[in-house]
């Protein structure tokens, strides 16, 4: 597991080397596609998702950074959830094996807010909520990291516009310092669409998401918006993926029938938002 071995490593290309290809000549599974957003280190990162097709077993992953990630799924059954993840500072992917001191700490979760451990793409602590999110509309998530010693505080919110307040998803603490250095702020900031069912049907499914009025608040207390991004996607060869300006949103698109008309790596730039979240 090499997400905890480089830092520096953009953090869209760390979740590429944790999903392996696949087979060329019959992919399970429509390609993961990523946007890694060019900013600085920061203390709080908000960004927007608005999903525009799904299918079950399908992850549109609004705020990544290289500790973690927050978006929502629509799983397998159907059911629709939103989820924050936090990996502990360890190699390996079996939870079990984590030393107690080695593991994310939970320091608080919201109501209704379930949090367990994972593994199998690394381990950790994530949290889940069931909500009946929709496609259409649009979804704001929030991610603030406060560092004290070698350790990192991170807790997620989700905005619920029905009751006009955020959801705490979770507190979650880890090491992300070592050999004498201080905990690390936010730093290596991504989204993606996954297809996580991978049955060989879901690469002939389309999943669409666009991102868009993302801020990073950087470690001077300054907003900087996320106005560029780089498109990557994981080794699997197929081009059935795509990525662009949708209005004013990044779009990612993956499976089907989709084209490909932007050539991976390839830097896209969009029109800075004029206003700051309202929080």
């Amino acid at each position: 597991m090499k997400i905890r071995r480089s830092e520096a490593v953009l953090a869209a290309l760390i979740f590429t080397m944790t999903h392996p290809a696949h087979p060329a000549e019959n992919p399970k599974a429509a390609r993961s596609v990523h946007l890694a957003y060019l900013a600085p280190e920061g203390t709080l990162f908000y960004n927007e998702a608005t999903v525009e097709e799904s299918v079950p077993g399908s992850y549109f992953m609004a705020c990544g950074f290289h500790r973690g990630y927050f978006g929502i799924q629509e799983l397998a059954n159907g059911e629709k959830v939103v989820l924050f993840s936090v990996w502990d500072p360890t190699e390996g992917n079996d939870p079990k094996a984590v030393a107690e001191e080695h593991r994310v700490e939970v320091l608080g979760q919201g109501e209704g807010v379930e949090v367990s451990r994972f593994g199998g793409e690394g381990t950790g602590g994530k949290s889940m909520f069931k909500y009946p999110w929709q496609t259409g509309q649009t979804y704001k998530f929030l991610v603030a990291a406060t560092v004290a010693g070698d350790k990192t505080t991170y807790a997620g919110y989700f905005f619920l516009a029905e009751k006009r307040s955020w959801q705490h998803m979770a507190t979650f603490r880890t090491r992300t310092g070592g050999g004498g250095t201080g905990g690390a702020p936010l730093r290596g900031y991504y989204s993606f669409v996954e297809d996580f069912r991978r049955d060989g049907k879901s690469v002939t499914e389309r999943r669409r998401a666009r991102f868009g009025h993302g801020w990073i608040k950087t470690l001077d207390g300054d907003w900087v918006a996320l106005t560029r991004a780089r498109f990557t996607a994981d080794g699997n060869v197929h081009l059935n993926i795509n990525a662009g300006l949708a209005g004013d949103d990044f779009f990612l698109q993956t499976g089907g029938d989709t084209q490909n008309t932007l050539p991976l790596r390839s830097i896209i730039e969009r029109t800075p938002p004029v206003d700051l979240p309202n929080f």
